[in-house]
C-alpha cells in the first residue's frame, strides 16, 4: 500500500475503532435495506489484511460479510509466499502441500477468534468462502465445515469443480451446512458458469448443494440473472454483486450490462431474503472509497 494511502487508512482505522465500539454497545451494524441483507465478500478488500478489512467494513457501515479464506490463511499457511513481493500486482500462491497440511491440522481456535472479531465489530459473518477443488483430500474437505462452524458462519461458498460436489455433499449433509457453488464467466469443462453446470452438480443433492450466484459473471457468460433468480431463489444462499459488460469486462457499478438495480429490487419486492454481497473487482482508486461507492449504489437501489 502506498505511504499516502497507508496514512489515510490509519486515520480511517482509528475512526473505525470508535465506530466498532459503538456497534458493540448498540448491537450489530444494520445494513439490511428493504428486507435485503447487504454485505460484502471480503475479497473486495484483498489488498488489506483481515484487521484492515474489518475496519473498512465498519467504517463504511457494512453489517454482513462473506469471508474469503485467504484473509485467514495469508501469512499463516506459507509465510515465505506471503512475504514475497507481488508479481504483476498478484501475490504469490502458497505452496499447495503446505496449505493442505495447515488446513488439516490448524487449531480451530484460530477460527473461533476470527469469528469473535467479527462479532465484536458488529458484523454478521454469513458465509465462509472455502473453495473445494478436485485435489482436496477428504480431511481437507471436512475441515472446511469445521472451520465454518468455528467462525459461526451458516453457509459455505465455493469456487469449486463441478465434479467435487459429489464428494462435498456427504460432509454438507453431516454438518447441516449448505454449500453455494460460485459461477464464473469463462465456460470451461468442470467449472461453474452455465445453468447446466449448476444442474449437473446438484442432481440428487439439491438439499445441501446450492448456488452462490455471481450476477456479473452470469451476464459475462451470456445469461440472464433475473430469470435464474426467479426460478431458483430458494436455492441461492448468497448473491455476488458486481457489474460486467456482456463482453465480460469489470466496470464501475451502473456502467455495465449487469442489471444490479433490477436484481436487488426483485429480491426486495419478492421478499426472497437472499443476502447480496458486494464483490469489488473493477480497477478503481482507493479500495475503501470504491467499496463505499458500490455500497451506496446498492443501498440507493434498495431504498428507491
Amino acid at each position: 500500500m502506498p505511504q499516502a494511502n497507508r496514512r489515510e487508512f490509519l486515520s480511517l482505522a482509528a475512526g473505525a475503532a470508535a465506530f466498532a465500539g459503538s456497534a458493540r454497545a448498540h448491537g450489530q451494524i444494520d445494513s439490511t435495506f428493504g428486507g435485503v441483507p447487504l454485505g460484502a465478500q471480503s475479497y473486495s478488500f484483498r489488498d488489506r489484511s483481515l484487521d484492515e478489512a474489518i475496519a473498512a467494513m465498519v467504517e463504511i457501515g457494512i453489517g454482513g460479510c462473506e469471508l474469503w479464506s485467504n484473509h485467514i490463511e495469508r501469512g499463516r499457511v506459507d509465510p515465505e509466499a506471503a512475504a514475497a513481493p507481488p508479481v504483476s500486482g498478484r501475490r504469490r500462491r502458497p505452496d499447495r502441500e503446505k496449505q493442505r497440511k495447515w488446513r488439516e491440522t490448524v487449531s480451530l481456535e484460530v477460527f473461533e477468534k476470527v469469528g469473535q472479531q467479527f462479532h465484536e465489530a458488529g458484523i454478521t459473518l454469513r458465509a465462509y468462502n472455502y473453495s473445494f477443488r478436485d485435489d482436496f483430500s477428504d480431511a481437507e474437505i471436512g475441515r472446511g465445515f469445521e472451520m465454518a462452524k468455528a467462525l459461526g458462519a451458516k453457509a459455505i461458498t465455493a469456487s469449486a469443480n463441478v465434479t467435487t460436489a459429489k464428494r462435498v455433499y456427504p460432509f454438507a449433509k453431516k454438518h447441516q451446512i449448505r454449500v453455494g457453488m460460485h459461477n464464473h464467466s469463462h465456460i470451461r469443462p468442470n467449472e461453474f458458469a452455465t445453468p447446466d453446470d449448476f444442474a449437473t452438480a446438484r442432481k440428487g443433492m439439491e438439499d445441501w448443494i446450492v448456488m452462490n450466484l455471481d450476477i456479473g459473471h452470469y451476464v459475462g457468460a451470456g445469461f440472464d440473472p433475473i430469470e435464474y433468480i426467479k426460478q431458483h431463489h430458494g436455492d441461492i444462499v448468497t448473491l455476488h454483486i458486481k457489474d460486467k459488460t456482456k463482453e465480460d469486462e469489470n466496470v464501475v457499478f451502473g456502467q455495465g450490462d449487469t442489471p444490479i438495480n433490477e436484481v436487488l429490487q426483485l429480491v426486495r419486492d419478492a421478499k426472497f431474503g437472499i443476502p447480496a454481497n458486494i464483490e469489488y473487482e473493477y480497477r478503481g482508486e482507493d479500495t475503501v472509497a470504491e467499496v463505499r461507492k458500490c455500497f451506496k449504489y446498492c443501498k440507493d437501489a434498495l431504498l428507491a
